[in-house]
This record gives structure tokens, sequence and C-alpha cells, in this order.
């Protein structure tokens, strides 16, 4: 593992993820809860979580345990249960899918702007 794609990794989720997790959580447990800096540090802890599941390899257990520890992430900064942890992380995850697939539309999330059409 190297810290340079580790450093890369958490800023591109952070960037990327982050306000999407923060959006998610303030429909589901409201503004006073769900801060956009709990949702930093929920992606960039997230993020290191799981390259060091990444790293050692742990399979199908370690995945489990990475998407509990994660939800233990959100439900520790966003101040909820389980079962609202649980939704907000599927809500973020529908709400991120509607965003690629927008930007796949649009050419964006598929490297294709419009410099690949020449314009």
């Amino acid at each position: 593992m190297d810290l340079l794609d580790l450093a890369i990794q958490i800023i591109v989720n952070v960037v990327i993820l982050a306000p999407i997790l923060w959006f998610s959580g303030r429909m589901l447990v409201g503004a006073q809860k769900a801060k956009f800096t709990d949702a930093l540090w929920i992606v960039a802890l997230g993020s290191i979580v799981g390259a060091i599941f990444g790293y050692f390899d742990f399979g199908f257990i370690g995945a489990i345990v990475m998407l509990l520890i994660f939800l233990a992430l959100v439900k520790h900064f966003f101040d909820c249960g389980w079962l609202k942890a649980l939704l907000i992380s599927i809500v973020a995850v529908i709400i991120f899918v509607i965003l690629v697939a927008v930007l796949a539309v649009i050419g964006v999330g598929l490297g294709l702007g419009l410099g690949m059409l020449g314009i």
C-alpha cells in the first residue's frame, strides 16, 4: 500500500462521496445531526479502513466487517441508530448511482467530454 495512492484515494473519495453522504444524512436525520464535517470524517476514516482491509484481503468476511465499520461511523457521527445509518447509506448509494448515470449520459462519467467530439 503506497501512502501517495492512499492519500489520493482519500481525497477523491472525500470530494465525491462526502457531499452525497451529507445530503443523504440531512434528508434523514436533519441538519442538526448531519454536519458536512461529519460526512468528511466518515468518508475519510471509511477510506482508510477500506484500504487496510483491501491490503490484507480478508475476503467476504472482511467486506462484511468493513460494512459494519462504515455503518458504525455513520451511526456515530450522524447520531442515529443502526437502521437509520443503513438507510442513510442506501440513500447515498442511490444518489451516487443516479449522479453517475446522469454524468455518463452527458459523457463526463466515461471521460467522453466535448473534447472527444472535437468541440
